[in-house]
């Protein structure tokens, strides 16, 4: 392999650790302001350009609800079978404020070294 190879291969892996590290945060922040269906989270990471293939999201939305930081419900749809909605519970939505104040600081920090980097 090459040089360019490398950087490529690294490049992408660190892209996708970081997508993988913030999924939590950005699924918590689309359910922060009330019910969501299921496939509304998909279609808003998709424009976030954050992929998420549903094999992706299920598990994460599982686990959420598992530790009590989402709740969800069925509701029946006009156009075919019920629908799953998720929302968070008061300690999602503790997760929500503590994982916003970190991404806050992480994203300062890498500005400060951005900045030193280039003076």
């Amino acid at each position: 392999m090459n040089n360019s190879t490398n950087n490529d291969n690294l490049i992408a892996q660190s892209e996708t650790q970081m997508r993988k590290g913030m999924l939590t945060y950005c699924v918590l922040l689309l359910l922060k302001d009330g019910k969501v269906y299921t496939s509304e989270i998909i279609r808003a990471l998709h424009e976030a350009e954050l992929i998420v293939v549903e094999g992706t999201l299920y598990p994460l939305l599982n686990r959420l609800a598992r530790d009590n930081l989402l709740a969800y419900e069925w509701q029946e749809s006009e156009q075919g079978p019920p629908r799953k909605y998720y929302w968070l519970t008061d300690e999602g939505h503790e997760l929500q404020k503590e994982l916003k104040a970190n991404y806050h600081k992480l994203h300062s920090s890498i500005k400060a070294l951005e900045k030193g980097a280039n003076t």
